[in-house]
């Protein structure tokens, strides 16, 4: 099952140094080799700052805060993408079971995962890692 539709960058043609150079090795690890960071430990996981996600390798528009909910799986969580064509969604059988990832269509970072068991009125639960994202405040 595939959504969204891709729209390559230039971003994506980067190599792994001039990644390095934009990224942490954390970022650089989950959004390039399809990483997960350990629940709980990100920076947005619990916060309650209004305001806008957005992909930390491109800067694509990703999510609200208005979106964002606490799923208490230790990851930030979001019930809809700001933009459904910011987001592209692959299957993916890797670690034994079969899961939808979560990808910026515009650079191709893996962001993270999205479930069927979120709130309404979606459905959804797009849990994300907070290393592939990046917010930015709501102004007061």
């Amino acid at each position: 099952m595939e959504r969204g539709i891709a729209t390559l960058s230039n971003d994506s043609t980067k190599t792994k140094e001039q990644w390095l150079q934009q990224l942490t090795p954390e970022q650089y690890r989950i959004t390039r080799e399809h990483g997960t960071e350990p629940a709980f430990s990100g920076k947005y996981h619990n916060c309650k700052t209004p305001g806008i996600y957005q992909c930390i390798c491109c800067g694509a528009r990703l999510f609200s805060s208005e979106t964002k909910y606490d799923s208490g799986s230790g990851w930030p969580s979001f019930w809809q993408p700001l933009e459904k064509m910011n987001i592209l969604e692959k299957k993916d059988a890797s670690l034994g079971m079969t899961r939808t990832e979560v990808l910026c269509a515009k650079c191709q970072a893996h962001l993270g995962h999205v479930f069927e068991d979120g709130p309404n009125p979606t459905g959804l639960r797009y849990c994300i890692n907070s290393a592939s994202l990046k917010l930015v405040e709501k102004k007061k």
